[in-house]
Parts: structure tokens; sequence; C-alpha cells
């Protein structure tokens, strides 16, 4: 049937409106700034995230952001301690120019920070969660943090509307609350907004939620290849680094096994280490700690008993780790369901189309490879962190990269892709064109600097540059020792080839690379030696 012209000319006037209607629109979306919710847990290893590896946890929330947008495989920290590596992410700047070198060294509050330029900019922000440093975080409309490492059980907040408050709960709990409430009842929807949901867990002393027992101190886990390590092969750092699961963790805050009994059977051998337990568990009500007896009573009971019955030091090392697995692990498991919360709430309410959600931790950390826990190492474990970032439109789901991206990037990113403009001074690239696709003239290698020596673990001072297939790391203050690693290889990093003639020119070549990176960022000599007088004497820096 033929259509009369005037219908015709009619509805391919109002397709020709429609069209552009639809146009303006997805013009006017493009063009509005994206909201950011940015998710950083604490010591929270690549290895303990089922998108990296299924083998030890399933973390299907937090996966969904790599299953909707990009994976990092080689995202790493430029310094792998807690408070260093949160005040370079918030200025984008190396830990020798922002000045937070170490957790003791206080931050320089004069540094411009990425969620001030963003308020300028007219972001809504808020903080909720561990910050680590400072009581009065710049640039933030709205903030409850946790004063220094915070507690699990009951924990206290600063706060920037009702001073210090004290909440019945857990602690990872009460964070995703907060997140939530804030969401709800305080965004202002006419403004994009700037979110950081900052867990705690899983920082030692790894306690699970009361919810989370039943499950994880039954749980048995795989043990990693390299638990038993000797360190045949590395050099003096390695051999002398004190966080050996065995020989290091505490028996009663890390280990969980009651202070009476460590006393009994005298385990700390003259140290007195039980303040861990006293002060976290000491915290629950008595209703919570009743729920809380009823596992770690029986768990201290049955290591009594094999004990007496003997128990040698690999028998040791292997129940030390299962602990350790239990608790870290347990905690991770209520990480994730707060992110499936925060994320369920974007998606119900329409907010998840124009939002950066960016999940990451402070650093990576090790889980019993090289017999180790904690961090500090720019081997791998510790130096690689987890980083996947989800933004619709923009990232296609499911991507993967395997360049050098660091936490360095993380301000001149969020600010670019905010329309911001990025200071000069910051030394991080934005990760825009990466998540674009764009790969090309992005950084072949990282460089990294860690100071805490001596100090806490007494991992040694060094620096080091890593690409994507080796690794030159220099030792320095007491020691001036060089280690090179095959990533390719020899991922587990159980053999330095220096000295392998084999290695000579890409020894030669990663030299010369290192040198221009010291210059690049303005790292020297001169500033190792005037960060190591400015530390004090040595006998007052171990703590």
């Amino acid at each position: 049937m033929k259509i009369p012209h005037s219908i015709s000319f009619a509805f391919s006037l109002s397709l020709v409106l429609l069209v552009t209607a639809c146009g303006g629109a997805d013009e006017k979306k493009a063009n509005k700034q994206p909201n950011i919710v940015f998710i950083m847990s604490d010591d929270h290893a690549y290895q303990a995230i089922s998108a990296y590896s299924d083998k030890l946890i399933e973390t299907p929330n937090i996966d969904r952001i790599a299953e909707g947008g990009m994976k990092f495989t080689n995202a790493s920290v430029t310094n792998s301690i807690c408070a260093p590596s949160r005040a370079v992410i918030l200025t984008g700047k190396h830990s020798h120019l922002n000045g937070k070198i170490d957790n003791n060294f206080p931050f320089d509050t004069t540094q411009m920070t990425f969620p001030q330029l963003l308020q300028q900019a007219g972001y809504q922000t808020a903080m909720f969660g561990k910050l680590h440093f400072g009581n009065n975080p710049k640039g933030f409309d709205e903030f409850k943090i946790l004063p220094g490492q915070g507690s699990y059980y009951n924990p206290d907040f600063i706060t920037k509307k009702e001073g210090k408050i004290t909440l019945t709960g857990y602690v990872t709990d009460l964070i995703t609350d907060m997140t939530l409430n804030w969401l709800k009842t305080e965004r202002e929807p006419e403004k994009p907004f700037f979110l950081m949901y900052l867990h705690k867990a899983p920082h030692r002393e790894w306690l699970p939620a009361l919810r989370h027992l039943p499950e994880y101190t039954k749980r048995t886990f795989p043990e990693p290849e390299t638990l038993y390590d000797d360190y045949e092969g590395r050099g003096t750092a390695a051999k002398t680094a004190e966080m050996n699961i065995l020989k290091h963790m505490f028996w009663a805050g890390d280990s969980k096994l009651y202070p009476a009994l460590v006393e009994k059977l005298n385990l700390e051998k003259g140290r007195n280490t039980i303040k861990g337990f006293e002060r976290e568990v000491g915290r629950l009500n008595p209703e919570q700690r009743a729920e809380w007896d009823k596992y770690y009573q029986p768990i201290s009971d049955d290591f009594e008993e094999k004990y007496k019955k003997g128990m040698d030091d690999r028998a040791l090392m292997a129940w030390r780790y299962q602990r350790y697995m239990q608790d870290y692990l347990g905690c991770i498991a209520a990480v994730d369901e707060g992110v499936g919360e925060v994320l369920d709430y974007l998606k119900e309410n329409g907010l998840d189309e124009n939002t950066i959600v960016m999940y990451t931790s402070d650093q990576g950390f090790y889980l019993g490879e090289h017999g180790w826990f904690d961090k500090r190492f720019v081997y791998e474990e510790s130096f690689r962190t987890p980083l996947l970032v989800r933004w619709p439109g923009v990232i296609k789901p499911g991507a993967v990269n395997t360049q050098m991206v660091q936490n360095l990037d993380f301000a001149p990113t969020l600010l670019t892709a905010a329309g911001v403009k990025v200071p000069d001074d910051m030394q991080g690239e934005s990760l825009v064109p990466l998540f674009e696709g764009k790969t090309e003239n992005f950084r072949k290698a990282a460089y990294y600097h860690y100071y805490e020596y001596p100090g806490v673990h007494m991992a040694k001072r060094h620096y080091a540059i890593v690409t994507e297939d080796y690794k030159l790391i220099h030792f320095y203050y007491d020691v001036d020792e060089w280690e090179l690693y095959d990533r390719k290889k020899d991922p587990n990093e159980m053999k330095n080839v220096y000295d392998d003639p084999a290695y000579a020119d890409i020894r030669a070549k990663l030299h010369k690379d290192l040198d221009a990176l010291r210059v690049k960022y303005k790292d020297s000599k001169e500033l190792d030696q005037t960060y190591i007088e400015k530390s004090g004497k040595p006998e007052d820096r171990k703590q």
C-alpha cells in the first residue's frame, strides 16, 4: 500500500527529530563528567582476587569490575608500604618528592592532592575508611576515617562533622554502610561525585567478620611452591628480612593462640608480643567475644595437643601458614560482599553507566611466597598490585592490559577522565589512552624506591627498574648489592642472574635505563643520603 505523501513527510520529520534528540542526548551524556568510585583495600594481594587466580578464594563481586572493564596484570607501586603508597596516590608524585618516604615521616600537607582539584572543579567529594595518615584530609566535603591503622571490631572513627565516634560492628561492614548511606542521603544528583571507599582489611592482624569464622577457620588452602624457601641464589636482603611466617609472626596477635597458652608453651621465647591480641580481641563486647571464642578456643586447644606430641619446623610452618590464610582470606570475604553492595546500588539507581569504578590495593602482599608475610620489597608479590577499572562506554568489557602502570598514575588518570588539568609537577601518566586501547608511547619501565630501614621487618633500602621482562635492583645503605631477575623465565625470582655472562648486555642496558629513570623522576644519591640523615640514628629506627 502506498503511504500518502503527507503522512510519509510527517513520519520522516518525526524520525529526524527523534534521531536528533537521541544524538543530542548521547552527546550530552558523552560530555558529562563521570562519577568516580575509588575502592582500595589495605594489603590485598592480587593472588587473593579470583580475577587473577582462583587458587585461594573466589571474589565474585570484585571480579565484576574486571568482567565489565579492564584488568591490569603488571600494575605496581612505587614504594610498597602503606602510608607512602597512599601519599603517592593522592599527589601523583614519587615518595622522594612528596616527602612521605616511610610510615614515620610526616606527610607534607602543603602538597596539592587530586581530590582537592576535583573538588575545585565542581565534584562532590567523600572519603570513608582508612586513610592511615592525617586526621583532616583535604579536598573532601565529607569524611569518616579510621585513626591510624584502625580496629576490626567496634572501631573508632574520626569524622568531619561529629568528631570522634565509636561504632558497634565489623569495620568492613561499617565502612560499606557509611559509603552507601552517603550515596543514598548526601549525594547531590546535579553534581558529579568522587567517592573514596577505603578498607582496613585485610591488614594485619587479620580478624574476619564473625559470620565468616564458621567457614574460614575450617578451610585448608594450597601452599605456595616457595613456602619453604631457603633463599639460596639471592643476596643479603632476602636472607636477613624479618617477615618469615614461622620465625617472625606473633603467636597470639597473628596466629590467634590465646595469650595464656603462648606463655605456657613459651612460644615467643622472651618476646612480649601478645599486645596485638589484647588490643584487637579486647574490643569485642561479651556477646561478640562468646561467638569468637567458639571458633578460636578449639584452635588453641588443638594446637596445644599437637605441639605437646611434637612438631618440627616444617610442621609448624605448615600450621602457621594455614592459620594465616584462614584469617587473611576470611577478611577478604567481607570486602567482596561490601563491593558487591556498592556495585548493586550503582546499577539499581542508574549510576553505573556514567561511573568509573577502580579497585586496587595500597600494595601487594606475600601470602607465604618465599615463606613470607608483609610487603616492602620490589620482589613480585609486594611490588605488583591488583588494578581493575570499569568505565562503560570507554573500556571494553573483559579487556586485559600488561603494561607497566603504577599507582603514580591514578591521580593524572582520574583528573584527565574528569576533564581537569593535570598539574605539571605530577609524575604519573594518564591511563585513559590505555582504557581506550591506545597502548603505544606508554612507559616501558617502572621505577621503585623503598626507604624504611632499619625498621619493622628489616627489609633493606633499595631502588629498582622493572620492565615486563626484567628487574634490576640495587640494595644500599649498609650493603652495596645488585640483583637481576628474568621475570619471564624465573617468575618466582629464585635466581639472581646479575653475574651471569648470558645477561651481560641486558644488565648494561638496564643500568643505563635505571640511571635515566633516576634523572627523569628527580631522584639521586644526594637525596638518598639526605633521607638517610633525616631518618635519625639506626638504633632509633628499628621498631
